[in-house]
């Protein structure tokens, strides 16, 4: 059973930082391409930040220069660390895992979400 499971929402004051963990179960974690989603209230779901296979990462444009995606494939965890937070970032958090097969072909999988609330 493939399990996603984001850790380290909550509630943090504009301008502070929070890191978000996710703990991947039931997959070759190093051969999944990893990102986080948000969404935010009344919004489409946007990347915030991805990471491949050999650490390449990639960063929304709204939130660039502002969090780092890492991943440590020992503890199959892919973490987001967030600074200088803004109201605007307030959000649910998801996880998200993809393997390119090939042939157009692809497994991929979602976090249950964790919520992040900037207060001000």
């Amino acid at each position: 059973q493939v399990q996603l499971v984001e850790f380290g929402g909550g509630l943090v004051q504009a301008g502070g930082s929070l890191q978000l963990s996710c703990v991947a179960s039931g997959i070759i974690f190093n051969a999944y391409n990893m990102a986080w989603y948000r969404q935010r209230p009344g919004k489409e779901r946007e990347m915030v930040a991805t990471i491949g296979t050999g650490g390449n990462s990639n960063y929304g444009a709204a939130v660039k220069g502002r969090v780092t995606i890492s991943r440590d494939n020992n503890g199959n965890t892919v973490y987001l660390q967030m600074n200088s937070l803004k109201l605007e970032d307030t959000a649910v958090y998801y996880c998200y895992g993809v393997r390119f097969l090939g042939l157009g072909n692809k497994l991929d999988y979602w976090g249950q979400g964790t919520q992040v609330t900037v207060s001000s």
